[in-house]
């Protein structure tokens, strides 16, 4: 009794189940066939054995017949077993039904599973959007140049753009449009004589930059650049010259301390030189007795010629003697000898 109890149970479950499964699925279908925009029966019930939600599906086809866009339950059911995003996917395929924008189920597909928002994409083109440059995310304030004349100048551009959804699969990002014209403007102002032909004209930067063509390859239009700030900064120039001045001052300055260094070396070697040649003198002066004494053994000098010769050697200190105190007497008064 208790096993027929247990089995009446299984069945009855089973078959609030099918209910319940065959009344969502009818009422999907229902829903699909008020709507003009019928799909098959059998098809709903086989989109949860794959995994696939029918309500989206069915909803989203319902939308799109709406809206007076014919998107097949398949190509939707293709879409989401892709891991696409079904409902942006038809929000941007209607929005751009609206706008008079081309685009194709295909492609807002490739859109949606290249990581791209198509929705964003899409509202971008009817509604230009404006990006700063440089971006907050580059933690700095402005762009950095320095014309000509060394004086550098600080710039802040805003950059309207509008999304190219034909480039958009396989196009560059926002970031690439911030560096090229980040780049744009260090050049247009480094070409510049002076900082204040720049200043005259802002709008040269502008042109200058729409002329580069910096927008190809990317997923963007751009439609304007706009100098929305410029500043004058340091003049770097001066700074530079400055900074090369003192450099040359060191070099400057080492060269002579070498040469300094050189010529007290010089006076060293000469004063050893000096000391070696008196040492030199006084060897040979000792020499001089021995060969007075030689001679006179020799008999080549007599004793009244050495008495001579000492004569003469006293008259001649004497002379000098005398003419040393001359010299200090006719000495000016505060003045002495060596």
């Amino acid at each position: 009794m208790e096993i027929l109890q247990i089995i009446l149970l299984i069945i009855l479950f089973v078959i609030a189940m099918l209910v319940w499964l065959i009344g969502n699925v009818f009422m999907l279908w229902w829903q699909s066939v008020l709507s003009n925009a019928p799909v098959g029966l059998m098809q709903i019930v086989f989109m949860r054995f794959r995994k696939v939600n029918p309500t989206v599906v069915v909803r989203n086809r319902i939308t799109a017949k709406k809206a007076g866009l014919e998107i097949s339950a398949d190509q939707l059911e293709a879409h989401y077993l892709a891991g696409g995003e079904v409902d942006r996917v038809v929000k941007a395929l209607i929005s751009a039904s609206k706008a008079g924008i081309e685009l194709s189920f295909d492609r807002a597909c490739a859109i949606d599973l290249a990581g791209r928002d198509v929705q964003e994409a899409v509202a971008t083109s009817v509604n230009p959007k404006v990006i700063d440059v440089p971006s907050g995310t580059t933690g700095r304030s402005s762009v950095d140049a320095i014309a000509g004349d060394g004086i550098q100048l600080r710039v802040r551009a805003r950059v309207t753009v509008r999304t190219n959804l034909d480039r958009l699969v396989g196009g560059a990002t926002e970031e690439t449009i911030i560096a090229r014209v980040g780049e744009g403007i260090v050049t247009t102002i480094g070409s510049a004589d002076t900082h204040m032909e720049v200043l005259e004209s802002p709008d040269r930067i502008s042109n200058r930059v729409l002329e580069r063509g910096l927008d190809s390859g990317t997923a963007f239009e751009i439609l304007s650049i706009d100098i929305a700030d410029i500043d004058v900064g340091d003049n770097v120039g001066a700074r530079l010259m400055i900074d090369r001045a003192e450099a040359e001052k060191k070099v400057a300055q080492a060269q002579a301390e070498r040469q300094r260094a050189l010529a007290v070396a010089r006076e060293q070697e000469m004063q050893a030189l000096v000391q070696e040649n008196r040492a030199k003198v006084v060897l040979a002066e000792a020499e001089v007795p021995k060969a007075l004494a030689e001679a006179l053994r020799s008999g080549h000098l007599g004793v009244m010629d050495y008495y001579n010769m000492q004569n003469v050697l006293a008259d001649t200190r004497m002379r000098g003697h005398i003419a040393g105190e001359s010299s200090e007497r006719s000495r000016p008064a505060g003045q002495s000898g060596e």
